[in-house]
């Protein structure tokens, strides 16, 4: 079976596109794939890391609102569908799959102008745009929230799934993680990022918690700038004279998310649904920051679900400080048995089989079409 997938822009795009490809090579090597995204969006350093065939097309960001900057968009739009068509005919799949974000437009619309099967995966409750728009010409429609079928109209297409996540991150091991990171038994290991991009305010925030964890015996911070706020993140340490203590780091960028997933005692992030996927999944406590301009204001959703099952606290980014982090992680920290019921309660909420699921959609097409 050769499957074409595509989705890009954002980890929250790449990551289910990565478990699903994973999925689809683990159930037989002799399957293969090929992803399709875009030269400047994350997925052309994320995907080829992952050993994985990639090709790149024309894309670009269609705006919610009627504007002159979307008549660019249609032109490079179309010359993405015409390199698509060109890249079909030479690989010649049996499956395309789309993930969301602007690539999948040209690829998904595409592959089904040439009668190719097609299936797209929704991250969250609020379908983007992109998803939106190819729920028309799809076959399938696989959806991550039973919330999310009330925003496409073809019902009979849809399949709740829930999201897949890499597996790298289902087989991480805590034990081996934890000596990776060079932890001791009673560390606390908090584990700080605001999405795939970034987060500014927590950002800003966290330096407080720098400054106040210093002088720490056991706590540990592993904090993840983004890679466009790294450098205003140093500058803001500069000015107010902050200097990373040695139980602290600070990096850009985490490629090895999934360890520090797994060796995490905390995690403190953005509310998109794929790190809500992946810390319920493997049972993590967390601290969730959902950014605010989100489309629908998704992310608050998202992270109120876990709160009301007692696997998180939600701070919402305009009551955001550093005084109001610190004293928030200091209250779940100090608390071990409040540890111990989050990580439980986390582990509840994570669905299991999602790669699964979605696998029998793309098997279910393949067989549909011979």
């Amino acid at each position: 079976m050769r499957v074409l997938i595509t989705g890009g822009g954002t980890g929250g795009h790449i990551n289910p596109a990565l478990a699903i490809a994973q999925k689809i090579v683990e159930v037989d090597d002799k399957n293969s794939i090929l992803y399709v995204g875009t030269k400047s969006g994350m997925e052309s350093d994320l995907v080829p890391k992952q050993g994985f065939e990639f090709e790149t097309i024309s894309a670009k960001y269609l705006e919610r609102k009627i504007s002159l900057e979307n008549l660019k968009t249609v032109a490079i739009s179309i010359k993405g569908v015409v390199q698509s068509m060109k890249i079909i005919k030479q690989y010649k799949p049996d499956v395309v799959v789309g993930t969301g974000g602007y690539v999948c437009g040209p690829v998904v619309l595409a592959a089904s102008l040439k009668k190719i099967p097609t299936m797209i995966h929704e991250q969250n409750v609020f379908p983007g745009i992109t998803n939106k728009l190819l729920s028309r010409v799809v076959n399938k429609i696989a959806i991550s929230f039973e919330e999310a079928s009330k925003y496409f109209k073809y019902k009979n297409k849809l399949t709740v799934v829930g999201n897949p996540v890499r597996k790298e991150v289902i087989n991480s091991n805590r034990y081996e993680s934890r000596k990776k990171f060079k932890l001791k038994t009673n560390d606390v290991f908090i584990y700080s990022f605001g999405g795939s991009g970034g987060q500014k305010s927590l950002n800003d925030a966290i330096i407080r918690y720098i400054n106040t964890i210093k002088n720490s015996q056991n706590i540990r911070l592993l904090h993840v700038t983004g890679k466009r706020l790294y450098k205003d993140f140093y500058e803001t340490l500069e000015k107010e004279n902050v200097v990373i203590p040695s139980n602290v780091t600070v990096v850009d960028y985490m490629y090895d998310s999934p360890s520090a997933l797994s060796a995490s005692d905390l995690v403190i992030g953005s509310a998109g649904a794929i790190t809500i996927a992946e810390i319920t999944k493997i049972g993590v406590p967390s601290i969730l920051i959902p950014k605010a301009y989100t489309a629908e204001n998704h992310q608050e959703y998202n992270a109120r679900a876990l709160e009301n099952k007692g696997a998180s606290v939600v701070v919402l980014e305009r009551e955001l400080s550093g005084n109001k982090l610190s004293e928030t992680i200091d209250k779940i920290v100090n608390n071990e048995k409040q540890l111990k019921a989050m990580s439980l309660n986390s582990k509840k909420i994570g669905v299991l089989n999602s790669e699964e699921e979605i696998f029998k959609i793309i098997l279910s097409l393949y067989q549909n079409k011979k």
